[in-house]
């Protein structure tokens, strides 16, 4: 099903075989060039620059140039002005190279101008299409990425891969097989029939929102849960007609093979594709189970570092710096009520997906001493997706859908040993959150130093056996129904202004000094003393003052 270029970039079937330890795998642009043959693509220009590792489209009306490594198709690009422009924003994120089409590419301007941006072009043949150009790089892409790195379900992915290939020359059609999510799992190689939005479907691989709420919008998403049969879908809204196939095991759904045609094929042909979607569901039911087993390998390896077990954590982890955050409040159950356990599975869920929907593709995610916990590195300007600068995002974007989501991260660290103090640091800015003494989205325990010292200090007072006078005006609170511990509480936090701490207590100022005359009746207090302030205050603070 095609998609339209929405979103910045989504990575490669390469990429999602890789796990978060290797470092991605790239091919220099000439001998990627070179791999693919037949004249399709040239090298026109060579700068050397970093190796190609994925393949994304331009957007330039919307900013979007791909990051470091990427393969930019200036899909559309024909101008030099507009060539050159290009070209200027892909070398502002070192990207690998760029692909125009063989009239802009051989433009002098334009050569010129990738010389001196210092950035490789390449020039598509006039008689290629777009979608296989894309299909065929990839190809390359994922096997220079399947080498002893290859995951379990890499095998999984290449059958989907034959099955698509299959339907594809059953119907005449291209194909793709989609999770229940609308993520584009495997596509056919027969993609030049398609229409135009079929190349950032296999580029940004999962149909963008627009397209999904046409669809949704035509029923086709509630047939298609409800429905064992394949059913034909009329063109309309810029869109050509479909055949959906549901893929099921039992009753339950797994996902769809979706077809681009021009009528709807005769009914032996939607026997087949019927019979295809029986193997389709186990494939889909395997990659599941892989993927869940990855899964919780990650988790338990995450739960490993973070408990001080360093052994070869050099070996997957990413590189330095880290945060430990602690993610919160993303799922909410308002049947449960508010005093009804934390269902912290389904908390972790529903950060994976949000995490997955952003483009990180094997997110550091555990459930560590009852809460959801992520790793992510902290490099300044640095907001690739797996990063705290990337991670404010998601978090602002599950904050949109439900406010009561939060980050609450600690330190910054560079050494494994250090990990399991940033976790500590991130579980107590989340308890400050939850006791009120933290606001805000998402906060470090930079942020929150304050109280985070308070909290230490006030950890170690016994507010059963208070030292000091604080005991007596507790007493004498509780007997005669005054209110000396608020009062002094308030006078405290703001000193040298009355008004504001009368305020604090609801009362008069005249009615505040006067109580505050009248403490030395109750109790022997040195208020100029710094260090008897300090300790009166931490004291009132601990019993909740």
């Amino acid at each position: 099903m095609p998609s339209a270029p929405s979103r910045p970039r989504r990575r490669s079937r390469a990429a999602a075989t890789r796990t978060s330890s290797t470092t991605p795998v790239g091919l220099p642009i000439s001998q990627l060039v070179g791999t693919l043959g037949g004249g399709l693509l040239t090298v026109v220009v060579d700068v050397g620059g970093p190796a190609v590792d994925d393949v994304t489209l331009a957007e330039p009306g919307s900013g979007v140039f791909g990051q470091a490594g990427d393969l930019l198709l200036g899909v559309g690009v024909e101008g030099a002005a507009d060539a050159a422009a290009l070209l200027e924003g892909a070398a502002a994120v070192d990207c690998g190279a760029v692909v125009l089409r063989r009239a802009a590419a051989r433009n002098q301007q334009v050569r010129a101008a990738a010389d001196r941006f210092g950035v490789s072009l390449v020039e598509l043949a006039d008689h290629a299409s777009w979608a296989h150009v894309v299909w065929l790089l990839r190809g390359v892409l994922d096997r220079a990425a399947s080498g002893p790195a290859l995951r379990a379900e890499g095998p999984v992915l290449d059958e989907l891969f034959a099955l698509a290939d299959a339907c594809a020359a059953l119907v005449a059609a291209p194909i793709t097989i989609e999770d229940t999510q609308s993520r584009v799992l495997a596509y056919s190689s027969t993609q030049d029939v398609a229409d135009p939005a079929r190349v950032s479907t296999i580029v940004g691989r999962r149909v963008p929102d627009e397209v999904i709420a046409n669809l949704r919008g035509r029923g086709v998403f509630r047939r298609l849960a409800r429905s064992d049969e394949p059913f034909f879908v009329p063109a309309g809204r810029g869109l050509r007609a479909r055949v959906v196939v549901p893929v099921r095991a039992g009753t339950e759904w797994l996902g769809s093979i979706w077809a681009v045609v021009d009528e709807e094929p005769p009914e032996h042909v939607m026997a087949s594709l019927v019979q295809t979607a029986s193997v389709v569901a186990l494939h889909l039911l395997r990659l599941r189970s892989q993927a869940d087993l990855a899964r919780r390998v990650s988790a338990d390896r995450l739960r490993a570092v973070l408990s001080g077990d360093t052994l070869e954590a050099e070996g997957w982890l990413p590189s330095a710096p880290w945060r430990v955050v602690v993610l919160s409040g993303a799922h909410r159950d308002d049947a449960a009520g508010d005093d009804a356990p934390r269902d912290t599975q389904r908390e972790l869920d529903v950060w994976e997906s949000a995490a997955r929907r952003r483009s990180w593709r094997q997110p550091l995610l555990a459930v560590f001493d009852g809460v959801a916990l992520t790793l992510v590195r902290d490099v300044p300007g640095d907001a690739s997706p797996g990063t705290w600068e990337w991670l404010l995002g998601v978090v602002e974007e599950v904050a949109g859908v439900t406010p009561t989501a939060t980050a609450s991260a600690g330190g910054r660290v560079s050494r494994t040993v250090d990990l399991d103090r940033s976790r500590r640091e991130a579980t107590e800015v989340q308890r400050l959150r939850d006791a009120g003494r933290v606001t805000g989205t998402t906060t470090t325990v930079e942020d929150a130093w304050a109280a985070v010292t308070n909290a230490r200090a006030l950890g170690g007072i016994w507010t059963e056996e208070l030292l000091g006078p604080v005991a007596g005006l507790r007493e004498h609170d509780e007997t005669h129904h005054t209110a000396y511990l608020e009062t002094v509480a308030a006078w405290l936090d703001h000193p040298g202004d009355p008004r504001a701490a009368a305020a604090r207590v609801h009362v008069h100022p005249n009615t505040l000094r006067y109580r505050m005359q009248r403490l030395s009746d109750v109790v022997d207090l040195d208020l100029h003393d710094p260090e008897t302030r300090l300790a009166l205050r931490l004291q009132l603070r601990a019993l909740g003052h």
